[in-house]
């Protein structure tokens, strides 16, 4: 029987929390020069960690995805971080994270939740309510970030 459970990452936790982001981000088909690119952003460290809400999701003893959350301040939330390792997209376990987060602030008298997308995953949020209110360009030209919110009011 597999045992899937949703806990409180530990400063610990960084460096298999880095390996599920680059893992997860290569799943778009982004080459390995732009994944080097972008490894200040894609590294989480034991500092973040411990400064923000981080939630990781364990299969068998085995972390497989995570997630992360910032407060902004009067009832405005930002989930920063939403990965699994590749193997474990499109199986479930991304609804599971998301519906966990949804679950665990809902008794924080939240106003709205930003994110900012990666392209390829953009309606998967929408399936949770999320809207698409703009998008930035990122740092590759012409590829640009859907920025999402959903609203609790």
């Amino acid at each position: 029987m597999e045992l899937l459970k949703i806990v409180k990452a530990t400063e610990k936790d960084h460096l298999k929390l880095t390996e599920i982001t680059v893992e997860g981000k290569a799943f778009w088909g982004y080459s390995k020069t732009q994944l080097a690119k972008w490894e200040n952003d894609l590294t989480i460290t034991a500092q973040y960690i411990s400064e923000n809400e981080t939630y990781k999701l364990v299969l068998n003893d085995e972390t497989i995805g995570y997630y992360s959350f910032l407060d902004l301040g009067k009832g405005h939330l930002k989930l920063d971080y939403l990965f699994l390792f590749q193997n474990f997209i499109g199986k479930g376990f991304g609804q599971l994270l998301i519906n966990d987060f949804l679950e665990r602030i809902k008794d924080l008298n939240i106003i709205d939740i930003i994110l900012e997308a990666e392209p390829n995953a953009e309606n998967f949020y929408k399936k949770f309510g999320f809207i698409t209110y703009n998008q930035r360009e990122s740092s590759i030209k012409g590829r640009f970030l859907p920025l999402m919110k959903l609203d609790f009011i």
